[in-house]
C-alpha cells in the first residue's frame, strides 16, 4: 500500500463542535425561492364604520398604490421617473387590480419618491 493511501489517525476531541448559527444577514434557505409574481397579496380586513366617504375612498387609493408601487420595485423599477402611467398600469394588469386611475398613478411616484 503507498504510503499516501493511509491516513494519520487524529485524535478524538473531547467535545464535538456545535452546529454554527447562522449570521443574521446570511439566508437559512437551502435554494434560492422564484417568485412567480412580484406581488402576494395579504388577506383583507373589513374597513372601521362610520367614517366619511371620502375616507374610505383616499384610503383604498393609497392601498392601492402601495400595493403597486411595492410590485414596481419588486419588478425592478427603482426610480419614480421610470414608473410612467402605462408601466403603472401593466403592473396592475400583471397584479391582478384594476387599472388606477392618474390620480392613483400620481400617488404610486410620490411614494416611490418620499418612502425610500
Amino acid at each position: 500500500m503507498p504510503a499516501a493511501a493511509v491516513k494519520p489517525k487524529s485524535k478524538p476531541t473531547s467535545k464535538p463542535k456545535p452546529a454554527r448559527k447562522p449570521l443574521p444577514t446570511q439566508s437559512t434557505a437551502k435554494r434560492p425561492v422564484q417568485l412567480d409574481l412580484p406581488y402576494d397579496p395579504v388577506e383583507k380586513s373589513p374597513l372601521p364604520a362610520g367614517r366619511p366617504r371620502e375616507w374610505y375612498i383616499t384610503h383604498n387609493r393609497r392601498l392601492k398604490a402601495m400595493r403597486l408601487a411595492i410590485a414596481l420595485l419588486d419588478s425592478g423599477v427603482y426610480l419614480p421617473n421610470q414608473a410612467r402611467d402605462d408601466r403603472i398600469r401593466t403592473a396592475a394588469q400583471l397584479i391582478g387590480v384594476h387599472p388606477p386611475s392618474d390620480t392613483t398613478c400620481h400617488m404610486v411616484r410620490a411614494f416611490m419618491r418620499y418612502h425610500r
